[in-house]
């Protein structure tokens, strides 16, 4: 199968490549690096350093004879979303649209996307979120993600093209990058690596659906075989306080840094968990990671990481 992933060396989507080229799949990566590295690349996929939302991708899809493409490529720093919405619909939304309409001359059939629940639903109503979960972003991030959505919606009722959206609860793991606003994971993870304190927002009570990325590698792999168009979340279904993940990241590293509480982040969601019996059920996946096994494989990740690049 040939299958282009946007943003590719990014690092969620360069896992994704990683799997779909062992599985024997031909795989075209389209990135800009602005988010990711080519460090992350898989050297086995052909890859084009552009802009999805200012370059033709018809020919590359053209080129590769490509089957299904595998949409990634996003801006996801939410506070840049809040200080410059116009930035962020221009990437987010004009830049799918773009890939979309290439797609759709291309005679593509066949779109996976990467959406967001957390930043969909809102503050929940109910726990865990299922997809009918009524929608309510407060984000620009969070807006432009369901907006693409319902352009899928759209793409399939007029021209037939199959989607199927994963509704990620909060990715983390290897190659996950600190800068930014990323990740409190990998945040933590690089601090403790430099002998840093962490500072915990607030009281650390806020709970998160921690989901490690291979987890969301294999729900990308059964989404490559699901005939049909379909909206899932893709998460674990249990939260994970503050509290307890620095914890769990502490005794990694062997507990070299104390518990210290700063001031909370206002307007901070402050439970979020997504049901994920529908993945279940349509696509046969389930998460084989728990927090602490996801944890134990990414500090050891950042820890291993560390060494290499001061030797």
């Amino acid at each position: 199968m040939n299958i282009l992933i946007t943003g590719g060396a990014g690092f969620i989507a360069s896992h994704i490549v990683d799997k779909y080229i062992a599985e024997g799949n031909h795989v075209v990566v389209v990135d800009n690096l602005s988010a990711g590295s080519l460090n992350n690349l898989n050297k086995k996929a052909e890859f084009y350093n552009i802009d999805i939302y200012k370059n033709p991708l018809g020919e590359i899809i053209q080129k590769h004879k490509i089957d299904v493409i595998c949409h990634h490529a996003a801006q996801i720093d939410l506070r840049k979303s809040i200080s410059d919405p116009v930035y962020d619909a221009r990437i987010n939304i004009e830049g799918s649209l773009n890939l979309f309409q290439a797609a759709l001359k291309s005679g593509v059939k066949k779109i996976i996307f990467a959406s967001s629940g957390g930043s969909i639903y809102g503050e929940q109503k109910e726990f865990p979120a299922r997809e009918s979960h009524s929608k309510n972003p407060i984000s620009p991030y969070g807006i432009s993600k369901l907006a693409i959505e319902k352009y899928l919606k759209f793409y399939k009722f007029h021209y037939g093209i199959e989607h199927i959206i994963l509704r990620y609860s909060n990715v983390y793991g290897p190659r996950q990058s600190s800068k930014g606003d990323c990740g409190v994971i990998s945040v933590f993870c690089k601090l403790l690596n430099e002998k840093k304190q962490p500072v915990l927002n607030g009281d650390g009570t806020n709970t998160r659906d921690y989901l490690y990325v291979q987890d969301v590698v294999e729900a990308n792999l059964n989404a490559l075989h699901y005939n049909g168009s379909a909206i899932v979340n893709i998460s674990t279904a249990a939260e994970t306080n503050l509290n307890e993940l620095f914890k769990l990241i502490n005794e990694s590293y062997g507990n070299i840094a104390k518990e210290v509480h700063g001031n909370p982040i206002p307007g901070e969601q402050k439970r979020s968990v997504l049901d994920n019996s529908k993945a279940k059920e349509i696509l046969n996946w389930a998460p084989e990671f728990n927090i602490e096994k996801g944890i134990a494989e990414t500090c050891k990740w950042f820890i291993e990481n560390s060494i290499n690049k001061s030797e």
